[in-house]
């Protein structure tokens, strides 16, 4: 058994007994970790993103690269403008955001495409796949009148028939969330991190860690496709990481769904080597509270961001047995660069283009921070396609094609 977690502070007290009910009434009285994560964020009253809208942003917990300004979604754009033109403008051309936290990265895409390619945005279905209410109400009041003209759709996975897309489905630190399960190494043998109840504080549950055998055979199938072996040497006795069986699931979901066209997926994470590397023996998963991060998920329940880095071998490598190839891996900054993010910080430079001293260096700041190789510029951009044409699938990708440094 791990060691006790740290007594709660300003946890939220209805979830926390909702979840010690949900734990005693489940077999030998424990559950998975994923199933604790999936509680703790999403549960549909008292979730942290059921109830948090207002906590994503520079008064929240963290921020994301719409909140930079216009320039990301802007730049988006351009993109799924090239890949509209790809598919030999499809009508309708359907766009699907999945998990579009406040709406600000569908406010931006589609005011430019209105502005700027008016003939795609007449054709566009941007569809919203949302799982919080909480999340759905600012989305709806941000994108007002666009959404009120029925361009705008929300539904669920189950609401979309399959095989009914054309175009392209993208998402922005979604995978970062799912639920992921702990595993630990004990005596060169893979077990699995579940969550138990301990002792009563002030009148609250408390929980603790178990390790027990797997939950699911996938999480061994898991790093035996990757051809990893944690279990032994290099790999020390006690090392944990993360599997996001979840991201496996939603990749089937999409691929089930969209009949031709383009998944972009936008995240920080890594390759299989470096996410399981010997030396990252404590795993990836964070938690966020005020825009400061630490390691303990078992504090602020229902009112803290977790999250755990992206595995893209495995999105790349799953993606393939349902259906998605892979057209290209890059970074953020590269592929916003692609797109003409140094020609927007070259405007900067002119005055004229600029209304006052204050707005050309937020501008110039919010550039910059987009493509910082210590920050946002450094997620990973993975693209993926199914039911290209053979020519469909030789046309180059704009964001792909890296400008010369």
């Amino acid at each position: 058994m791990s060691a006790s977690p740290q007594p709660y502070l300003s946890s939220n007290p209805h979830l926390v007994q909702l979840l010690a009910d949900h734990i005693l009434a489940s077999p030998q009285q424990r559950i998975t970790f994923a199933d604790y994560m999936d509680w703790v964020l999403y549960h549909p009253q008292h979730g942290y993103y059921s109830r948090y809208a207002e906590k994503i942003g520079a008064q929240g917990d963290f921020v994301t690269s719409p909140h930079m300004g216009r320039d990301f979604g802007e730049l988006l754009a351009v993109q799924v403008v090239q890949l509209w033109h790809h598919l030999d403008r499809p009508q309708p051309f359907h766009l699907v955001e999945m998990g579009a936290g406040q709406g600000l990265l569908a406010h931006d895409v589609l005011r430019y495409l209105a502005d700027h390619h008016p003939d795609c945005f007449q054709v566009l279905e941007y569809g919203i796949v949302e799982k919080s209410p909480a999340l759905i109400a600012e989305q709806r009041q941000r994108l007002g009148a666009i959404a009120s003209s029925g361009t705008v759709r929300w539904y669920t996975w189950d609401e979309i028939p399959p095989q009914s897309l054309v175009g392209c489905c993208l998402s922005n630190e979604l995978v970062d969330a799912f639920p992921v399960h702990l595993v630990e190494t004990q005596q060169q043998q893979l077990r699995e991190v579940y969550v138990a109840l301990g002792s009563s504080t002030d009148d609250l549950p408390q929980f603790v860690e178990q390790l027990g055998d797997l939950s699911s055979d996938r999480l061994r199938t898991y790093f035996e496709t990757l051809g990893i072996d944690i279990t032994h040497p290099p790999y020390p006795d006690g090392y944990r990481t993360e599997v996001n069986l979840a991201a496996q699931d939603w990749l089937h979901t999409v691929a089930q769904r969209l009949q031709r066209g383009y998944l972009l997926t936008i995240d920080y994470g890594y390759t299989a080597q470096r996410y399981y590397a010997p030396t990252r023996s404590g795993g990836t998963l964070q938690c966020y509270y005020h825009h400061a991060h630490h390691s303990d998920p078992y504090r602020y329940i229902g009112q803290q961001d977790l999250t755990a880095h992206v595995n893209f071998t495995d999105l790349e490598r799953h993606g393939a047995t349902v259906g998605l190839e892979t057209l290209g891996f890059t970074q953020q900054g590269l592929l916003l660069m692609a797109l003409g993010l140094g020609d927007r910080l070259a405007l900067l430079s002119n005055p004229a283009t600029v209304p006052d001293v204050q707005t050309l260096f937020q501008r110039r700041e919010s550039l910059h921070a987009l493509m910082n190789p210590m920050g946002l510029g450094n997620f990973g951009v993975l693209i993926q396609s199914k039911g290209l044409t053979d020519v469909e699938r030789q046309k180059p990708l704009q964001g792909l094609h890296h400008p010369p440094l």
